[in-house]
């Protein structure tokens, strides 16, 4: 799978603070409370893909937003030639 980088060096090192943050919380939680640990789970879960996001500089939610744009551009385009077309 090839892809392109997507986010900037900014928005990366924001990525990886705060996902060190949550994952330090998430853990720290999970360690005192082992018996409420789901929830510190999914916390720990999102914050290494928060991280991984980071590191890679690759967001496949900014992709897909991008490409649905790009679709959202080429569409209304493509309808108004056809209305002009069948006006005449």
């Amino acid at each position: 799978m090839k892809f392109k980088q997507n986010i900037s060096i900014i928005n990366a090192l924001m990525r990886i603070t705060c996902g060190f943050t949550f994952l330090t919380w998430a853990t720290a939680k999970m360690v005192k409370k082992p018996w409420k640990s789901q929830s510190y789970i999914i916390v720990a879960m999102l914050s290494a893909m928060k991280i991984g996001e980071g590191i890679l500089r690759y967001c496949p939610v900014v992709d897909a937003m991008e490409n649905g744009q790009n679709l959202m551009a080429k569409e209304p385009k493509q309808e108004n030639e056809s209305n002009q077309s069948d006006s005449y």
